[in-house]
């Protein structure tokens, strides 16, 4: 049996696994949904055939989506999870190399490097800004923008977006978190068709659990998107608990408007060390990871340049009581 060495050299992707009483590491939106609303998707459950596969792309959600953004479903293309669409997108394009800015989400570089595509990475400055990704642009199979940005929070400025698209080169940008920001650039697909927006019902409307994330883009890449992407890929479960959370949107803007005041709750316990943040988390600067495990809290420990940092997913309140609690007894032994 013949294994590629390109598969060889990857390791698998682990996780912290225990039994840890606060976990705060993986930026997910801490509220499951109430009773009555999964009652509510019980009910519709039970009129689905699961003998049958579902919408073979995923139509009813896309629509749904399509009404919700002001767009039309020719805009929209539907994923198991983003992961899988920034997949299809390396298979899309054309080109030598793709454009990323480090630190940011890890699964731009895998997919790359798992494509055989040579990865240039061009750091984000010391205020986690982009810096000049357009000189990279020729040839380019994808621009990588994160905004806001994993780990460290910060939303990239609308100009220097529009800067890069003006390149004329693929960029995908990445919002997953935009729903936690001031704003989102969505609407800049009406006048560049080589942005795609890559969004999730992972993190704002709390369905990580069932791996729903799309692409929003010009018709025309959509389209081509659709030819390379596997039939039947969404089940018919997660079809239809997201679109029956686009109809309890004002729950979710609730949840968001919880997590956002709690977000600056805990930054201004620790603004000292802390990065301001657009997104569910926060990234700060104290090396603190362990002394947290040992408390009982799980949170992110990072690498690299970020050496000595940790990020950290805000909770509910009860939840960021015991790390505010436990940071500041943190720095008080460190002191």
């Amino acid at each position: 049996m013949r294994i590629r060495p390109l598969v060889k050299s990857f390791q698998p992707y682990k996780v912290l696994e225990g039994d840890y009483r606060i976990w705060l590491d993986k930026n997910e939106n801490p509220f499951d949904l109430p009773p009555e609303i999964k009652e509510e998707i019980f009910e519709e459950l039970k009129r689905v055939p699961f003998n049958r596969y579902p919408h073979i792309t995923a139509d009813p959600l896309r629509e749904r989506i399509a009404e919700f953004l002001g767009l039309d479903k020719e805009n929209i293309i539907v994923g198991n999870g983003s992961d899988e669409l920034i997949s299809l997108i390396l298979k899309l394009f054309d080109g030598d190399h793709v454009v990323i800015s480090s630190p940011t989400f890890g699964m731009y570089g895998f997919f790359a490097k798992f494509e055989g595509i040579d990865l240039i990475d061009v750091p984000l400055d010391e205020n986690f800004r982009l810096q000049n990704v357009e000189e990279y642009a020729e040839n380019a199979r994808a621009l990588f923008i994160c905004s806001p940005n994993n780990p460290t929070g910060n939303a990239q400025d609308r100009e220097k977006i529009i800067s890069v698209l003006e390149t004329g080169a693929p960029v995908v940008l990445d919002e997953a978190y935009a729903e936690f920001a001031k704003g989102s650039n969505v609407d800049l697909i009406s006048e560049y068709d080589n942005l795609i927006v890559l969004r999730t019902f992972s993190k704002a409307f709390g369905l990580a659990g069932l791996r729903v994330g799309y692409a929003v883009g010009s018709k025309e890449v959509i389209d081509y998107l659709h030819r390379i992407k596997p039939p039947f890929a969404l089940n018919s479960i997660s079809m239809k608990i997201a679109e029956l959370m686009l109809d309890h949107y004002d729950l979710v803007k609730r949840n968001i408007g919880y997590i956002i005041k709690e977000r600056e709750r805990i930054y201004r316990e620790f603004k000292d060390y802390a990065y301001p943040s657009e997104a569910n988390f926060i990234l700060m600067k104290l090396n603190a990871y362990e002394f947290l495990l040992e408390k009982g809290i799980v949170v992110r420990k990072l690498g690299g340049r970020l050496e000595g940092h940790i990020r950290v997913t805000v909770g509910k309140k009860e939840e960021n009581d015991e790390l505010i609690g436990a940071l500041k007894e943190f720095m008080e032994g460190r002191g």
